[in-house]
């Protein structure tokens, strides 16, 4: 069941996580606030499943239930598949920045393909486990969140050295029912406003550590989950016209002694493999961060023209200025052309028969991105001329006595009007 915006945000009245932000209990995530931004971002992905026009780029047929799914959800089949994401998330980031929730469509093609390596190599029954909870999260369209990287501690010793082993996530009891894990898992984008979480290994393991190479999917209000989050975006500041509508949050999870059913474990011991499901979540996120990149420097072109309009010049004519646009052009599709080059040069996975991105061609876009989103912002800072750095805010725009001198150019430029300067190709074939 496909949700919109509005059924989202209501359902996650149905969950009580434990969220601390700032320093007090979140007693309603749906209605705070501070998270509001960030409901916004995932609410656009819930939205534009809805909307005919880009049903194409949005909407999949998952291969093993025959349903019509989120893409965000859906597990990769052909090399069109993955061009479909890739231009799904960009025009998606294009309107909020961030949809964030992309993380779990990377996660669920690395846990489908490594709960079958590991099901061929030891005859386990991981990927049913899996598959069963996938259909789950695919019909009540989940939002889920991603619980990778570990606290970690002192980084230069292994899981199992660590003085306290709560610095990352462990298995510290099991039975016939399941198993109870403790840890700390960091950085988690969009935590707050989750209705679940995938718990996956960050890093490879040692046999040593082999309590420490967990998979599996915990509720947002499991009990003994604490999150502590920070706000999304910059919620309230009527200045920030984009990003007090659309923004961010990222949390701390502290898990202790949270028990999780085996039927929503997806491998636990097996330390072998964890290098495998790393390498193929990085692998996948990193070639939807290309796409997301994408999408946000769309933004930042709709802004530099929006910029140069207010100040009266036309980068046609003016050379420096168009010089700068053309850089900022030139940045965004270069490395979006890894992105697709890594979408048509994928490798289909003979385990789980679904396809891999390119792992060269992602990897080199995201060094792109991540190294040239620096020179993006400074080309975005260099075409305002200051302005959106140094004027006063909305506010001062209804002034009742504004001076006599006051500049016409004073009125803010209304940055989430800029969206749709990227038009999404027509969709793959898949």
């Amino acid at each position: 069941m496909l949700m919109s915006s509005e059924e989202y945000r209501e359902s996650l009245r149905q969950y009580k996580p434990t969220v601390y932000l700032g320093g007090r209990r979140v007693e309603s995530v749906a209605d705070e606030p501070a998270f509001a931004p960030g409901i916004n971002a995932l609410g656009v992905t819930y939205d534009y499943a809805l909307k005919t026009e880009f049903a194409p780029l949005m909407l999949a047929t998952q291969h093993s239930s025959g349903k019509q799914i989120n893409r965000m959800l859906h597990i990769n089949t052909s090399s069109g598949d993955l061009l479909n994401k890739l231009e799904a998330v960009r025009l998606l980031c294009q309107e909020t920045g961030c949809a964030q929730r992309y993380l779990a469509h990377d996660a669920f093609n690395a846990i489908y393909q490594a709960t079958h390596r590991i099901d061929a190599a030891k005859g386990t029954a991981h990927s049913q486990n899996f598959l069963n909870y996938l259909h789950d999260a695919q019909e009540r369209d989940l939002s889920v969140g991603i619980a990778l990287t570990d606290a970690k501690g002192d980084r230069s010793k292994r899981p199992h050295q660590q003085a306290n082993p709560d610095t990352y996530v462990h298995i510290v009891e099991r039975s016939a029912k399941g198993v109870v894990i403790s840890g700390t898992k960091a950085i988690v984008t969009g935590a707050p406003y989750m209705h679940e979480f995938l718990v996956m290994p960050c890093r490879n393991m040692t046999e040593q550590d082999a309590a420490f190479a967990i998979c599996c999917a915990v509720p947002c209000d499991a009990a003994g989950l604490t999150i502590v989050a920070r706000p999304a975006g910059r919620p309230g500041e009527k200045s920030a016209l984009f990003s007090n509508k659309f923004g961010q949050s990222t949390g701390v999870l502290m898990f202790d002694k949270v028990f999780v059913p085996w039927e929503r474990v997806f491998y636990a011991d097996e330390w072998e493999h964890s290098g495998y499901m790393t390498h193929s979540y990085a692998t996948h996120h990193r070639h939807s961060c290309i796409g997301a990149r994408a999408g946000f420097g769309d933004l930042l072109i709709g802004a530099g023209a929006l910029m140069c309009e207010a100040n009266g010049f036309d980068p046609g004519k003016e050379t420096h200025l168009r010089d700068q646009m053309v850089e900022l052009i030139k940045i965004t599709e270069g490395f979006y052309a890894c992105g697709v080059a890594a979408s048509v040069y994928a490798t289909l996975d003979a385990d789980s028969n679904s396809w891999m991105p390119d792992p060269v061609f992602s990897n080199i876009g995201k060094l792109l991105l991540a190294t040239q989103i620096y020179d993006m912002q400074r080309i975005a800072h260099y075409v305002s001329g200051g302005l959106i750095v140094t004027l006063p805010g909305p506010d001062e725009d209804h002034n009742p006595q504004p001076p006599r001198t006051w500049p016409t150019y004073c009125a803010p430029i209304p940055m989430c009007l800029m969206t749709n300067v990227y038009r999404p190709r027509a969709s793959w074939k898949t």
